[in-house]
């Protein structure tokens, strides 16, 4: 009896060395200080860009003026193209713009993250993109990070559109105002998602964090009303994100499109990063003093999650700058029809002016519909399906100078 007490001891023994050996193997990136530190234990700088227009339409990248947001964009095809047409467009344009490829010629220019820019409605059963189903976000992202985990990019999730809307702009694919701050059903569906996104998430070590609302607030409201509202919301998410996940960064950006830190007080987290936006500004380090200030004031992480849309000296000032002040960076966009200040671009299909001539027309009434619809709906409809051909990675062609203005090595 004692010799079978002593095998069961050892038994026991070695089974929760084994089990503990299996937990300290899955190492995430995390914070210490002012550093992020990657799973090898070193501070981790950030280099790589976001998908932007992928999950998250954005009317620009169509080359849209007067409708800037999925919401509008899938208005306008769904009248030239009918309803259930559109939603197939959707579908496969999911499947085409980003794919194992894109994902693998990141990695090979020398990135190691990607910030992945999503709806909240991927999460429920609110139509978009072609499903009303509330698995729609993990189906698209768990192939993503697939991809990702296996070239070994870090991937960071961005809700770039939050129930109700929180920043009051076409970005957030809202009605015009940040409704989300004021409205409590839509900040305890903004919670809930995010706790089921952590929960599906929480032992995933290549997903590196969640930015929690993108670009919050924009300068048109009230910001002394809106803006003391930011950080007791972000708490609040956290607080539902960390009862299912203490493992992942949790991303905070700041009021007015992400470059106000001034609504936030002492970090309430111990795995935080402050991340700002950047566009268009000097390429000194003056405008992002405040964000060092920040930095210093409180020992705490900070990186940008959007700048470029620029010049390439630009590109490459500003990303020098940033780097020799420890401050990562992940460019926007990725890929982009008919542009050279990103990374990939692809060439605009032929007929396709037709179809934004048709969204510049009035389209507020019935009537204005019909003098606006196109007399051969056919030939815009494979205009708008020849985006899908181009966008493919194929038929994508690299900005050279931009991505050299970056620091990487151009590979295709």
């Amino acid at each position: 009896m004692r010799k079978l007490g002593l095998r069961l001891i050892a038994a026991t023994l070695f089974m929760l060395a084994a089990f503990f050996t299996k937990a300290q193997s899955k190492k995430f990136i995390t914070v210490k200080g002012k550093d992020i530190i990657g799973a090898d234990g070193k501070p981790f700088l950030m280099r790589g860009t976001n998908l932007g227009n992928w999950l998250v339409p954005e009317g620009y990248m169509f080359k849209f003026k007067n409708i800037s947001s999925p919401r509008l964009i899938n208005t306008a095809f769904s009248e030239l193209m009918g309803p259930e047409e559109t939603q197939a467009f959707w579908l496969k344009y999911l499947d085409v713009y980003i794919t194992r490829a894109d994902i693998h010629y990141l990695k090979s220019l020398g990135m190691n993250s990607i910030r992945i820019p999503f709806n909240y409605k991927l999460f429920t059963h609110e139509q978009y993109l072609g499903k009303s189903d509330p698995n729609h976000g993990f189906e698209l992202l768990d192939k993503v990070i697939g991809w990702c985990k296996q070239e070994g990019l870090y991937v960071m999730l961005d809700m770039h559109c939050a129930p109700g809307g929180q920043t009051g702009d076409n970005i957030d694919d809202g009605y015009g105002y940040p409704f989300l701050f004021e409205d409590a059903a839509s900040q305890q569906l903004t919670i809930d998602i995010w706790k089921r996104i952590a929960a599906h998430y929480q032992n995933e070590t290549i997903v590196m964090g969640y930015d929690l609302l993108n670009e919050p607030i924009a300068h048109y409201f009230d910001v002394n009303h809106f803006n003391p509202l930011l950080e007791p919301l972000y708490k609040r998410i956290t607080q539902g994100i960390r009862t299912v996940d203490k493992n992942h960064i949790l991303f905070i950006g700041g009021a007015q499109w992400d470059s106000n830190f001034k609504p936030f007080s002492q970090p309430f987290d111990s795995k935080l990063v402050y991340t700002f936006h950047k566009y268009w500004t000097e390429p000194t380090v003056a405008v992002v003093q405040d964000y060092i200030d920040f930095r210093n004031k409180y020992n705490v992480p900070i990186y940008v999650g959007e700048t470029g849309e620029n010049k390439d000296e630009w590109v490459k000032t500003f990303r020098e700058m940033l780097e020799k002040n420890n401050i990562g960076w992940h460019y926007w966009p990725y890929k982009k029809m008919d542009n050279t200040a990103g990374i990939m671009s692809f060439d605009k299909p032929a007929g396709y002016d037709a179809v934004i001539e048709y969204t510049e027309k009035p389209r507020s009434s019935f009537e204005e519909i019909r003098k606006a619809a196109p007399q051969d709906r056919a030939r815009i409809k494979q205009a708008i399906y020849d985006v899908l051909n181009q966008a493919k990675f194929e038929n994508c062609k690299p900005s050279t100078g931009y991505i050299q203005a970056l620091g990487l090595d151009v590979k295709k």
